[in-house]
């Protein structure tokens, strides 16, 4: 079964805490200085907020697979709607996991990710104690893959026209 993920950045986290905490009945499942988020049953969704992007509002949406089939389902659904461009990104290390990933962006612009994670992290997504909005967008990568704190680049995920699409969307789940 596939989840409805949804990812907005918000000017400041404990207020977006306090409201979506009411919103949903619950607290975060899972809550960081940086980045909180719920997993939510009735409706399937994964909801995360963060602050580490360059504007708030909606960073992107996706569906979160349960296992590597599901994965390749929706990610033969994204090739079918974009006639490949699609953009893989696999072990992507990102908002507190490993996921592999896949994205397009729809016809308005918007970013779509498809997910499944494979473990969690103990970092948001920086590099060498780089903040993700410094580094966002660089298309060049992590600078050491092996490196377990090494990690994909984790920004806005606004498609900008001064970057690829590609490097503009890679973000978290």
């Amino acid at each position: 079964m596939k989840r409805f993920h949804v990812h907005l950045s918000v000017p400041d986290l404990a207020e977006g805490i306090r409201f979506y905490s009411g919103v949903f009945g619950a607290a975060p499942s899972v809550a960081k200085p940086d980045y909180a988020k719920w997993m939510i049953d009735d409706p399937r969704v994964n909801f995360a907020i963060s602050q580490r992007m360059a504007r708030t509002g909606l960073e992107h949406l996706g569906f979160e697979a349960e296992d590597a089939g599901g994965l390749a389902d929706i990610r033969e659904r994204f090739d079918a709607a974009r006639a490949g461009a699609v953009e893989d990104e696999p072990g992507a290390r990102c908002c507190y996991a490993v996921s592999d990933k896949h994205w397009i962006t729809d016809p308005a612009g918007v970013a779509w990710e498809a997910f499944h994670t494979l473990g969690a992290i103990t970092r948001f997504g920086e590099e060498h104690g780089e903040p993700a909005a410094e580094r966002c967008c660089d298309a060049a990568g992590p600078d050491d893959a092996s490196d377990a704190s090494a990690v994909g680049c984790c920004g806005a995920a606004v498609v900008s026209s001064a970057k690829p699409a590609g490097a503009a969307r890679r973000c978290c789940a």
